[in-house]
């Protein structure tokens, strides 16, 4: 019988993994045991973002002012211990009218396959459209990419005409300007593509313990979301192999 190993051994084992600074090497190794499976990025990219929770500090609003500056409040050098406990790197945002505290995760899925190509964790104050070139696969045999709204800048759409990329970013409307009915009609198309992402994102919080990280620092939390996209990565990969499998029996029974 297989023995799960625990919450302290995995974290153990994280940790040792985060210290080695091999985890962006596993990931790259995966990614070459992907195209020689004919795996490769295809079909376009489809980019999004999420909120990345955190334990709330309880801070009062100048020292979040304060911290937000990259500086340290006063008094704090002075007790070492709960400084230890203090995120300096977590901040606030506000979406939708609600504030969240944390951090942000950004990445890029190829269209095809559905695998997670690029990523970037930052504090959730970062800009989505701010992540659009650490995201961007170079690699993917396909020239569309695909967003939400979110990323409709001059500066995007600039940056993806520049690198050779062909744009399904949503369009931006307004009260004054509405989108047109052809606009909206381009919604609907693109949404149908761009909502791959959203099962990525769905998947882990539903099937790896949610989105919350409980670790202190943008350092460990890249480590942890390191670790987390390289699991969706396997999962995905073992059910693409269980789908081949069931096309390979289906299509023998059929003969």
């Amino acid at each position: 019988m297989k023995t799960i190993p625990d919450a302290t051994t995995i974290a153990f084992f994280r940790e040792r993994l985060c210290k080695a600074g091999v985890i962006l090497e596993l990931f790259e190794r995966f990614e070459e045991h992907l195209s020689s499976k004919g795996l490769e990025a295809r079909g376009g990219q489809i980019i999004d973002a999420t909120l990345v929770p955190v334990p709330r500090q309880r801070d009062s609003r100048e020292e979040n002012k304060t911290i937000k500056a990259g500086q340290l409040p006063e008094g704090w050098s002075d007790k070492p211990e709960q400084l230890r406990q203090k995120d300096l790197d977590a901040l606030w945002v506000k979406k939708h009218g609600i504030s969240h505290y944390g951090f942000k995760n950004s990445i890029c899925i190829d269209a095809r396959h559905g695998f997670i190509r690029r990523f970037a964790i930052t504090p959730a104050n970062i800009h989505d459209s701010q992540m659009l070139p650490q995201v961007l696969d170079p690699e993917n045999s396909d020239d569309f990419v695909w967003a939400e709204s979110g990323y409709a800048w001059a500066r995007s759409e600039d940056l993806l005409d520049l690198a050779g990329f062909e744009s399904r970013i949503h369009e931006k409307g307004a009260r004054s300007h509405p989108l047109s009915e052809q606009a909206q009609e381009r919604h609907k198309m693109r949404s149908k593509v761009r909502a791959r992402v959203e099962h990525v994102f769905g998947l882990i919080t539903t099937c790896m313990r949610g989105k919350l990280t409980r670790l202190i620092g943008l350092a460990g939390t890249r480590a942890w979301w390191r670790l987390r996209i390289l699991t969706y990565n396997f999962l995905r990969y073992l059910h693409s192999n269980e789908k081949q499998r069931w096309l390979s029996d289906h299509a023998s029974g059929a003969k």
